[in-house]
């Protein structure tokens, strides 16, 4: 059993801060990433100073340095009872069907976390689509396409049956109306890093070997909980079939910007390129609610580790 983390932090680490913002704010984390025109978007959770979040989106030629960040939110609560505090936690996909990117977020309000959803073409401008499962959901994102004809989205449901701590997949033919939540991922019992609860990082990546499913996991310490990154694999056509799971955690709060914050001892994962010409996964992921960071890996190295391990029975 592998105990090695496959994620390399990037020296320039954190990326971008409250200090970097044209605005003043408490944090910015936890950012959705997208290719866009050759260039790297983040759409980043920004949380300000009455601790309210927003998304705004920051643009760099490299995904690493020289970020340009938009002077006005991307999204920002509009005056609905649902999302009166706040958008958090962004995933984003390109869907050619629809020719144009989805974004998926958590609108926060009285009755509790919700998944909601907007599209746009340019991060420019953005349209609302509103709330598509109902409080309380949080961790979702769409796969690209449709899987057998319906639309996939993966999030984390907690209802008065139950739930809550696992990773959940619902289907739609509309994007509107969804099924009842279906298992995909649950903790593991006992002492294990992700025994506490687990939720879905970026949108799933497609692999020729199956779905590469990165999610943060939580586990309970007397000193408080600690969030790490984990990776699965998913069969292509079935996605509740879990093909494969690393034992180990790819990457752990070690760092000194990872390990204080607002939320200290957090890595918490939303965006993931691959760039197919070098094999390079890049990992954008919150450090401790309080800066973006960057971590890096090849996709082959990726898969090649998942598939070391034996089936998942």
């Amino acid at each position: 059993m592998s105990g090695l983390e496959l994620f390399e932090r990037h020296a320039a680490n954190p990326l971008l801060s409250a200090e970097d913002w044209p605005y003043p704010v408490n944090a910015v984390f936890n950012p959705a990433a997208a290719l866009v025109d050759g260039k790297t978007v983040l759409l980043a959770r920004v949380e300000d100073r009455r601790g309210i979040s927003h998304l705004t989106v920051a643009r760099s030629a490299d995904g690493i340095a020289d970020w340009s960040i938009d002077a006005e939110p991307l999204l920002a609560p509009d005056g609905a009872v649902s999302e009166q505090w706040g958008f958090e936690d962004a995933r984003v996909v390109w869907i050619d069907e629809l020719d144009r990117w989805v974004i998926t977020c958590t609108a926060y309000g009285p009755a509790g976390p919700a998944v909601f959803l907007a599209t746009t073409e340019d991060f420019a401008s953005v349209e609302r689509h509103g709330i598509v499962r109902q409080p309380e959901d949080k961790n979702a994102a769409l796969l690209p396409h449709r899987v057998d004809g319906r639309w996939v989205l993966f999030h984390r449901p907690s209802t008065q049956f139950g739930g809550g701590q696992e990773i959940a997949l619902s289907r739609s033919d509309d994007l509107v109306n969804w099924s009842a939540r279906e298992k995909v991922l649950e903790p593991r019992d006992g002492a294990w890093w992700d025994s506490l609860r687990i939720g879905l990082g970026p949108p799933p990546l497609l692999t020729e070997h199956g779905w590469l499913l990165v999610y943060h996991g939580v586990k309970q310490t007397v000193s408080g909980d600690i969030y790490r990154i984990g990776l699965a694999l998913l069969d292509l056509e079935e996605p509740t079939r879990v093909l494969r799971r690393l034992p180990s955690w790819v990457l752990a709060p070690t760092a000194e910007y990872e390990r204080t914050g607002d939320v200290p001892n957090v890595v918490f994962p939303c965006g993931l390129l691959h760039d197919a010409a070098s094999d390079e996964l890049r990992l954008y992921y919150g450090a401790a609610d309080s800066t973006i960071c960057l971590a890096s890996a090849r996709l082959r190295d990726v898969l090649d580790a998942l598939l070391s391990e034996p089936p998942v029975s």
